[in-house]
């Protein structure tokens, strides 16, 4: 059978050893992986694509945040916050021009604000806001946003913010320690923003209607069109390209007709690709990852050197002096029940991290070896470091 007579009971028996426990976490998690991909499954094609047109707008904005604890821009050092503040009191009837130079609040701060402008957002809906401080600020928390236009790439303002500040961090500093944890310069606001102007959204304008693949894949593309064809009949879709699906939905109500595609189920084809992050020690295996056949041994001397030093006491009364007596303790091991693993023509995924975790490879070393069997053109799969 296709998973070779693998047993929960072999699997683990092959993981007692104590060099492979290392491994153990990350092969029963990949073993669980490969048992949950034996039987194919389907996903909704909603889940899959995007529909040409349908898309998000981000929006900025620069405010002023007011009510801080002294903890807010050093008038002194920021211009602009100055400059912002003088502004904002004019407009509201209240002129300080003249005596701006003895401005010494600390509880104002310039900010950033920046949003996501959903589609199909109307007038008068709520968005969230994010606030991150532009000058010296040192903490948010507390401060309350004063109504801040965002614009889109347009130059166009289509939502106003303001509100309070969420920040949620913690920030205490002593005479000689300080604390802080998660990041108290940049706040958040819960529908912190009123939309003021909408985004038109036209769908099927044409009578066709795009779907884009969020995974480019060929495979995919063709399996979605059968399956949207059986559905709602021959030629209403067709595959532009490998990210592409072009659907014809004249004379149908395009709502319904995205309604029924979207829950139509297919099962995607995922490309034979290796991920590896090196920083983190992190590998990522697709299942249809195949290698050629292959011997692979992973090193196990192991040298160890210990530096000691004795001291060596002269004698009671006598003239000697104490003298420092270096000692040095060398240790080899060779583990010599590690042995060279060979893994036969075309292994799958089960095999090579069988193989792999059989010479108690950990995921550093795993990352290395799979390097080399790259290099050595006998790994069938794209692999990505990072």
């Amino acid at each position: 059978m296709f998973l070779k007579d693998w047993t929960i009971k072999s699997f683990l028996k092959m993981t007692s050893s104590c060099s492979a426990k290392c491994f153990c976490t990350i092969a029963l998690v990949l073993w669980g992986s490969f048992l949950g991909t034996a039987q194919a499954s389907t996903v909704r094609i909603k889940d899959i694509v995007d529909y040409e047109g349908v898309r998000d707008n981000q929006l900025v904005g620069y405010g002023i945040v007011v009510g801080l604890n002294g903890t807010g821009d050093r008038l002194t050092n920021t211009l602009f916050t100055r400059e912002t503040l003088i502004g904002m009191l004019n407009r509201l009837g209240v002129n300080i021009r003249d005596k701006a130079i003895q401005l010494q609040t600390h509880n104002v701060a310039a900010v950033m604000v920046t949003a996501t402008l959903p589609p199909f957002s109307h007038g008068g809906s709520h968005i969230d806001v994010t606030v991150s401080a532009a000058g010296d600020a040192q903490n948010l928390s507390g401060g309350t946003l004063i109504a801040t236009p965002l614009q889109a790439a347009d130059g166009e303002v289509y939502a106003v913010a303001q509100g309070s500040l969420v920040t949620n961090a913690f920030s205490a500093r002593g005479a000689m320690a300080e604390i802080t944890r998660n990041v108290p310069t940049s706040g958040h606001i819960s529908n912190g923003a009123i939309v003021e102007r909408e985004v038109p959204v036209i769908l099927g304008s044409s009578g066709i209607i795009r779907l884009a693949l969020k995974n480019e894949n060929y495979t995919t593309a063709v399996r979605i069109a059968q399956t949207i064809n059986s559905h709602l009949g021959r030629g209403t879709a067709r595959v532009d390209d490998p990210r592409t699906v072009a659907v014809n939905l004249a004379g149908r109500n395009v709502n319904e007709a995205l309604y029924e595609i979207g829950d139509l189920t297919v099962v995607p084809d995922t490309m034979a690709k290796v991920i590896v992050d090196e920083a983190a020690g992190t590998i990522v295996i697709s299942d249809n990852v195949r290698i050629t056949t292959v011997a692979i041994a992973q090193g196990n001397l192991t040298v160890q050197v210990v530096n000691n030093a004795d001291a060596s006491q002269p004698n009671a009364f006598s003239n000697g002096q104490t003298a420092i007596l270096p000692r040095t303790q060398m240790n080899v091991t060779t583990d010599k029940e590690h042995k060279i693993g060979l893994l036969q023509d075309e292994p799958s995924l089960s095999d090579l991290v069988t193989g792999l975790n059989a010479l108690g490879v950990g995921p550093r070393d795993m990352i290395s070896i799979l390097q080399s069997i790259k290099a050595d053109g006998a790994l069938q799969a794209e692999l990505e470091v990072r």
